[in-house]
């Protein structure tokens, strides 16, 4: 069985010490793709040299987060943007970049530095992997004014009218551990084409519910995922692995490498 992790951070501080095991974790739980996600200039540069570290398991997705937005230095925005371009055959997307409601007195930055990621990911030709809390049906309704190649919304809860648009554009979304105690997020796999899904885990982002319990977020909690998108989807197990393991390939450009479980 193949298992994807289409997003984690692993350059986070609260993983710092923990990537050697982390690493060990999804390999012994038969996971065979970390997509690192950045969150600004620094986990960029990081997040690179991770996946040069851990060829075919990790790979790196680079952008600034609208939560750094208000706390950029100096020129970060254009360094990042170059930073990309120079690294474009070391990294898989752009990401993790988008809109956050909560920082509405910053609105007019997080645009600029969203609208600066997105151009670069049209002429790059990159996929993006976003961020849209509070912001979805804003977002999706931005997205076709700019020519992307693959856009994958990440943990996607709300609202359905945007899921559906979304689908309507063949926009991927990523799902994670709450799929195994969330109605809503069960919902929205329910509503959601299998052909479109990718799981995550957001780690280190902690879970507090069962079967988690405060432990520190690994990869191997994607075989939760996997197996609660079955139950919603009444589909086999290795089915649903399968598909998105070929969801995974077909977004990224990626052919997985075999990963034997241990």
């Amino acid at each position: 069985m193949k298992l994807i992790d289409a997003h984690i951070h692993l350059s986070d501080t609260e993983y710092s010490g923990h990537v050697d095991e982390l690493v060990a974790d999804a390999k012994a739980a038969g996971v065979s793709a970390l997509v690192t996600n950045s969150m600004d200039l620094k986990t960029s540069i990081n997040d690179i040299k991770l996946a040069k570290q851990y060829p075919n398991l990790v790979y790196a997705a680079i952008g600034i987060h609208p939560w750094n937005v208000n706390v950029l230095q100096k020129n970060e925005l254009q360094d990042t943007l170059n930073l990309i371009a120079k690294q474009k055959d070391s990294i898989v997307a752009i990401g993790e970049i988008g809109l956050d409601y909560k920082y509405e007195k910053i609105w007019n930055r997080q645009l600029v530095v969203f609208d600066g990621m997105l151009h670069q990911a049209e002429a790059l030709s990159l996929p993006v992997i976003i961020h849209s809390r509070g912001t979805t049906d804003k977002i999706v309704d931005m997205l076709p004014s700019y020519r992307l190649s693959r856009v994958l919304l990440h943990w996607f809860s709300h609202p359905m009218s945007a899921l559906n648009k979304a689908i309507n554009h063949g926009y991927y979304i990523t799902e994670g551990p709450p799929a195994t105690y969330s109605n809503g997020i069960r919902e929205v796999i329910k509503q959601v084409p299998l052909t479109n899904l990718l799981t995550e885990t957001d780690g280190p982002v902690t879970y507090w519910k069962q079967p988690y319990n405060g432990q520190m977020t690994k990869p191997s909690f994607i075989r939760n995922v996997v197996e609660a998108v079955a139950e919603v989807k009444n589909m086999p197990v290795n089915d649903v692995s399968e598909q998105i393991a070929i969801n995974f390939e077909v977004f990224f450009g990626i052919k997985l490498s075999v990963m034997e479980s241990t």
